[in-house]
């Protein structure tokens, strides 16, 4: 029920303590790695049947790494007796860059299969091995959505209040990297691939709330309805080795390619209880409809359900100018290895978070706060790696870290 409840409790604003201007500008920092510690077998020659296979797989280890060093928060709110009117704008998703300078293991293994066969298929067929060549690549992909929000609270009772209002959703993000196959000693590019692709949607959410206030207990609730989103390409440079599996690779990315990225509806529930003048505590529930939300090829029908998130958190006022807090959060996504790739996956996690909140005077408070999630690793085994025809396995691992600054006044 404080002023940055516009986003996560908007119906709770109308209990505000007092009439008047309300507003809270929170920075955030935030700093991610997103792994893949790939293994793969790769062709190594030719004999009387058929192609062999290497004795050993490839393996490699692709970091990459993501910092959004300032994700900016900007929430408003004006009360007059009954109605409160509040906002937001924020970056509510993506928020940063991620970069794989080493490239990514979908595009190594392509590449080699892909050298191989070409060889085979020569008038005067060569076999050309790992050992003759060198790939080099990279790759960079952002994403962001900017959000503005806007809605009306009505305190219908002593102890009910309700919320609704909508949500203008911008994104824009992209991809920009490129893949080189050099043969040892003459330079020959066997393999050029390159990629400049912004791309840019928009969507509308509608939001609705409610809120009670039954003595030393609250309770809140919001519903976000799912925002149809499609995002479109503006490439700006493309090149790639005019082959079935290059024309698959690539074809996501031509200019003009519409793909779905809708915003799934999210169902969110909490309670928080006063037990001491000093001391509040409170439990929470997100769902997210995932499986109902349109994703790039469909990918949606291989989720097993939508993701679940449990979420619990304490307070204490140690004096009446300082107030201390920790918390933590579950997040259980439905995954499935058809679901995971090498340009997005998830893994399920646990986060932990600790702040401390300074009043330092009766209009102005201080916020700080520092966050650490703990992902579990996830196995992807498949006996067509990359439809490369030869079995690899990918493990997919993540971390993040976050630290808040936020200041909230009142007036």
């Amino acid at each position: 029920t404080e002023i940055d409840g516009a986003l996560s409790n908007p119906a709770g604003l109308a209990f505000l303590p007092k009439d008047g201007f309300h507003v809270g500008l929170s920075i955030q920092s935030a700093y991610q790695t997103r792994n893949i510690d790939a293994s793969f077998m790769t062709y190594n020659g030719v004999s009387a049947t058929g192609p062999t296979v290497a004795d050993k797989p490839f393996e490699k280890y692709y970091e990459g790494t993501a910092a959004a060093p300032v994700i900016p928060s900007l929430f408003a709110a004006y009360k007059k007796g009954e109605w409160t009117i509040s906002g937001f704008f924020a970056i509510t998703a993506g928020g940063g860059k991620a970069s794989f300078d080493d490239g990514l293991p979908m595009f190594d293994a392509s590449a080699m299969a892909g050298i191989f066969q070409e060889g085979l298929k020569a008038e005067k067929p060569t076999v050309i091995t790992p050992d003759m060549y060198d790939i080099t690549s990279a790759m960079d992909g952002k994403q962001y959505i900017y959000s503005l929000q806007l809605g009306l609270s009505y305190k219908a009772t002593e102890w009910l209040s309700v919320f609704g209002g909508g949500r203008m959703n911008y994104f824009t993000g992209g991809y920009k990297g490129f893949l080189n196959a050099i043969v040892k000693g003459t330079d020959t590019n066997l393999l050029p691939l390159a990629l400049d692709c912004d791309q840019t949607g928009w969507g509308l959410t509608p939001v609705i709330g409610v809120n009670a206030k039954l003595g030393k207990l609250n309770i809140g609730a919001k519903y976000e309805f799912k925002t149809n989103l499609n995002i479109e390409n503006n490439t700006k440079n493309i090149e790639y080795p005019r082959t079935p599996e290059g024309e698959a690779m690539i074809a996501p990315y031509k200019h003009g390619v519409n793909t779905p990225n809708d915003i799934p509806a999210m169902l969110s529930i909490a309670a928080a209880y006063e037990f001491l003048p000093v001391l509040r505590a409170s439990v929470e529930y997100h769902f997210y409809d995932d499986k109902n939300a349109g994703m790039a090829n469909g990918k949606q029908k291989y989720l097993t359900k939508g993701t679940n998130e449990y979420l619990a958190g304490i307070e204490f006022d140690v004096t009446k100018q300082l107030t201390l807090s920790c918390g933590g959060q579950i997040t259980d996504y439905g995954l499935s290895d058809n679901y995971q790739s090498d340009t997005s996956f998830s893994c399920d996690s646990y986060s932990l978070g600790v702040g401390a909140k300074i009043k330092m005077n009766k209009h102005l408070n201080l916020n700080v706060g520092y966050m650490w999630t703990n992902y579990e690793d996830y196995t992807k085994k498949s006996t067509n790696y990359n439809g490369t025809g030869l079995p690899g396995t990918n493990v997919y691992s993540r971390t993040n870290k976050v630290f808040g600054l936020s200041a909230d006044y009142s007036f």
